[in-house]
């Protein structure tokens, strides 16, 4: 078990995130955040916008929004169908009705909305890849572009992708070394991942000494990963095409 509201609250806070970019980019009211965050789920109109909020801001933390559905089922022992009320009146069902028809709505928003901001990313990504093609020669009449310009967008498209890594102590405590890129460079993290704790980093490479790491829940780009050697310590390199054991020298 972990604690669902802190370890969304640090996700964002080491995000540098406020509620209100969140609620522009999810479509979730800010409060319904807060109450996702304070775990004041009684605030929400309906456990299934609880299920539906939860797995949706997770995912877009970067972390596995199925893992905290799990945790908050486990928790509070939901069933997937919610319980039926009785009826007092017909005028008030169809109040009601008309009420969730309008929450559903509102939740397949979000969900289009994000949608749409993956495609838009996805667009930004092959409009970058188009600007390698070369350019014809249109006669003497054509101006080349900039020599200095050509550089930069090169070096631009170069640059290794960044990743997002995040790790959670969901079966006991953890020892972790992180450090950017190689085993000689800058450390990032030190220290015992506490059972219930979680850390995460955006970077390009990073390099990753475990302790049990048997203990550890790993997600990379939002996907949940394996760590490659078993139990006792071991070295990997993390890149955003995955983790392998890290070399004799990295």
């Amino acid at each position: 078990m972990f604690e669902i509201g802190n370890s969304l609250r640090e996700a964002r806070h080491r995000q540098q995130l406020e509620l209100s970019e969140v609620e522009q980019a999810t479509k979730i009211r800010a409060r319904y955040l807060r109450a996702l965050e304070e775990e004041a789920f009684d605030v929400l109109p309906a456990q299934t916008y609880v299920k539906g909020f939860l797995r949706t801001y997770a995912d877009w933390l970067g972390l596995d929004g199925q893992l905290y559905v799990d945790e908050y089922n486990s928790r509070y022992g939901v069933d997937d169908e919610e319980p039926r009320e009785p009826v007092v009146a017909r005028r008030s069902a169809i109040v009601h009705q008309r009420h969730g028809r309008l929450e559903r709505r509102g939740v397949l928003l979000a969900l289009g909305a994000i949608a749409v901001l993956c495609a838009l990313v996805i667009a930004a990504f092959k409009f970058s890849d188009s600007g390698n093609q070369p350019i014809p020669n249109l006669g003497p009449g054509t101006t080349k572009a900039p020599a200095t310009h050509q550089r930069q967008h090169k070096r631009k498209v170069a640059r290794p992708a960044r990743m997002k890594f995040f790790v959670l102590a969901a079966n006991g405590p953890s020892w972790m070394d992180v450090r950017n890129y190689s085993s000689n460079g800058r450390t990032l993290f030190t220290g015992t991942v506490d059972q219930g704790q979680s850390h995460g980093w955006t970077a390009r490479r990073l390099w990753i000494d475990f302790g049990s790491p048997s203990n550890l829940k790993v997600v990379l780009n939002g996907k949940v990963v394996a760590i490659p050697g078993g139990g006792g310590t071991v070295a990997v390199l993390v890149t955003p095409t995955g983790i392998v054991r890290a070399p004799a020298t990295a």
